[in-house]
């Protein structure tokens, strides 16, 4: 079943095209790597699925439902979760009160914090009264990813998961997106420049090259020669 769909979306900042004309269908389920040079369009793209950037034409199917209008929170609402390169926790709150504001965006009243969050990520039940930006840098990704799980989502957004942290927290970070991906059937789409990340993590890709998708299959069809065409600088 087609979960996420985009038709000839086109988008940039202002009177500047970023993106041309993408095509994309993302299956429900799917895990799924978006690679590509720096400044090619990826983040761009992950901004326009979540509404923050205006398209300037195409349509945007989500759910089997037209949101190519919709603002951003109806999009949250609706079931997608956007984790931002640089995480973009709020330092000064508490990681209890970083993990209620993933409710908040659902739209939902209740406040409780799931057990399986601390299940997928036991160190946060650790340090909940602690202020968010006195965490490493992997123990914030993983709040900024239990943040995003927080509104119960149907897919997760995820920019550069892994930009500066150290091995060990990447491998955790891996090891618990399959997790998330497998026992709660959330689509994943994770942009990405660690090539043996994505070659591990995800079921399939799609390579963008200025603006627009160049190359797309499944993970076993990302060969050196792809890799060394459209990725090495």
């Amino acid at each position: 079943m087609t979960l996420l769909e985009l038709n000839n979306l086109t988008a940039g900042y202002g009177q500047t095209p970023v993106l041309f004309n993408v095509d994309m269908s993302i299956n429900q389920g799917d895990m799924v790597g978006l690679l590509g040079r720096n400044g090619v369009g990826k983040t761009t793209l992950l901004r326009s699925i979540i509404g923050l950037n205006k398209l300037t034409k195409g349509s945007l199917f989500f759910n089997n439902k037209d949101i190519t209008k919709a603002p951003a929170y109806k999009r949250s609402r609706q079931g997608i979760a956007y984790i931002p390169q640089g995480r973009e926790i709020i330092p000064y709150l508490s990681v209890l009160d970083n993990l209620k504001l993933g409710t908040s965006a659902s739209g939902k009243s209740s406040k409780r914090i799931p057990s399986e969050i601390f299940e997928f990520f036991p160190m946060l039940k650790e340090h909940l009264p602690r202020q968010g930006g006195l965490l490493s840098g992997g123990q914030q990704q993983q709040l900024a990813i239990a943040r995003g799980l927080m509104c119960n989502p149907k897919i997760m957004l995820l920019d550069e998961p892994t930009e500066g942290i150290q091995p060990s927290i990447v491998q955790e970070i891996e090891d618990t997106l399959k997790r998330i991906n497998q026992e709660k059937g959330i689509t994943v789409i994770v942009v990405e420049q660690k090539i043996d990340f994505i070659r591990q993590l995800a079921k399939s890709f799609f390579i963008m090259d200025k603006g627009a998708i160049v190359a797309k299959g499944t993970t076993r069809e990302l060969t050196d020669s792809l890799v060394h065409r459209y990725l090495t600088v």
